[in-house]
């Protein structure tokens, strides 16, 4: 996989545009970046092929689709024997947005959204029924920011 590094500074201009509206045309694009509409069509396309750009996504307002609780669930084994298979034992749970490995105590962190703290409750149970784990769960109770662009 590509690293920020290694792209071409017109490459990385077409990135941060992309990142900060996906829905940018092509047209808005090229006067942005100050390249051709065909040009920045084909420099799109080759980020697209090499993964780049992994895809182009609508941000939802959680408490608008009635998932307004957002929490982190920290992933801990109960058997430090056990196969390290818990991202595929947890990916049916449609729940969990994100899955993290990480170094310390616990092995995975989970951002999850669910309705309620009962929503949240039933989730824990399914997670711990599923991977045999122990959890610790941190709710968040406001987002300043998220899911800004990378600094390029």
């Amino acid at each position: 996989m590509t690293t920020p590094n290694q792209l071409e500074p017109l490459d990385q201009a077409i990135v941060r545009e992309l990142s900060a509206d996906g829905r940018c045309s092509f047209t808005d694009l090229a006067e942005r970046v100050g390249l051709s509409v065909s040009a920045v069509h084909q420099r799109v396309r080759r980020l697209e092929q090499r993964g780049v750009i992994r895809g182009y996504t609508a941000r939802l307002d959680t408490d608008s689709i009635g998932l307004p609780l957002t929490a982190l669930i920290s992933l801990t084994p109960i058997d430090p024997a056990a196969p390290d298979d818990y991202p595929q034992r947890l990916a049916h749970i449609s729940a969990i947005e994100s899955c993290y490995s990480v170094a310390g105590d616990e092995s995975y962190v989970l951002l999850v959204r669910v309705a309620s703290p009962a929503g949240l409750e039933d989730l824990l149970r399914q997670v711990r029924e599923a991977a045999k784990v122990s959890t610790r769960t941190t709710v968040v109770l406001s987002t300043p920011y998220e899911g800004r662009p990378p600094a390029l």
